[in-house]
């Protein structure tokens, strides 16, 4: 079960689909090894990246059923709907089939510090015993929580036991909430998002790793180990080699699909197909890739 000593890479994972935008099984367990491989502590499958809003639930629950049944490391399913009889029914299938914990995200229409206290202590009442995830991404829920709002969550929520920390800029949160559990708040654990963008920052402010999907987990991985062993000149010389594939994938709306290029170009995945509504790479955009990625390799072999 997840629990507050969470620490290391759980990857996010892209949902792999056939050309023609059905359900690519084969390349569940293809990137599910990939990911494995690649030094993952953990997986996290049906959020964002993973167009979990795209997927029916049986196609839900397919993946959940695939990657489980295959990764041997702690999966976390994405489980945030608009109603709280949706959360609760895919949580507890995941969870009966063989899940660690789930992740939740607040809903967009929450305004107020109490409307968002009180939604997440529903959450926690629905899950029961289920261990969660409190996923903060306000560039796509459009909701802040302030520090004293995730304290109080924390709080609140004893199965509450980890943070997905994806505020921008958000490095001064995570020192308030590290700073709290040293003078007695509960210590949750705390992985980070955006694409891995700020990680040797994050973690050196507290951050146990990372939670995000970036196309070179060994990347995540590696700054992760560097930092917590504490050669922060070795964390920061790994990420520079990989900065410039990183900002080109964290571009808004075209992410996800950059990201599943260079996934399906490193055998992860069969296809880089986006599924329905989703973007498509214009020839400059590959061709900037290409540019990218030569210079990328050629780094990491010179590393």
């Amino acid at each position: 079960m997840l629990s507050e000593s969470a620490a290391g890479v759980f990857t996010i994972a892209a949902t792999p689909f056939l050309p023609d935008g059905a359900l690519d099984l084969a390349s569940v367990d293809r990137a599910t090894d990939f990911y494995v491989g690649a030094g993952a502590t953990g997986l996290t499958i049906l959020g964002i990246m993973g167009e979990a809003g795209k997927l029916t639930q049986d196609e839900a629950l397919q993946v959940v059923t695939r990657v489980t049944a295959r990764a041997g490391i702690p999966v976390v399913v994405g489980v945030s709907a608009p109603g709280f009889a949706a959360i609760e029914a895919l949580a507890k299938a995941a969870m009966d089939r063989g899940a660690a914990g789930v992740m939740v995200a607040p809903p967009g229409h929450l305004r107020t510090d109490a409307q968002i206290t009180g939604y997440f202590r529903t959450v926690a009442e629905v899950l029961g015993d289920i261990p969660f995830v409190l996923q903060d991404f306000p560039l796509v829920t459009g909701v802040t929580l302030d520090p004293s709002v995730i304290l109080r969550i924390v709080e609140d929520c004893p199965t509450c036991v980890m943070l997905k920390h994806e505020d921008w800029p958000g490095l001064d949160k995570i020192t308030t909430l590290r700073r709290a559990s040293d003078k007695g708040a509960r210590r949750i654990s705390i992985l980070c998002g955006n694409g891995g963008l700020f990680l040797p920052e994050e973690v050196a402010r507290g951050a146990d790793g990372a939670m995000t999907g970036f196309a070179y987990p060994e990347m995540m991985r590696d700054v992760v180990a560097a930092a917590k062993a504490g050669d922060m000149e070795r964390a920061h010389d790994i990420f520079d080699i990989y900065l410039p594939l990183i900002r080109f994938e964290t571009q808004p709306g075209l992410g996800l699909a950059i990201r599943k290029e260079v996934l399906a170009r490193r055998g992860a995945i069969a296809h880089a197909t986006v599924r329905r509504p989703g973007p498509k790479l214009t020839p400059e955009t590959m061709a900037e890739l290409d540019r990218l990625l030569v210079r990328l390799e050629a780094r990491r072999g010179a590393q």
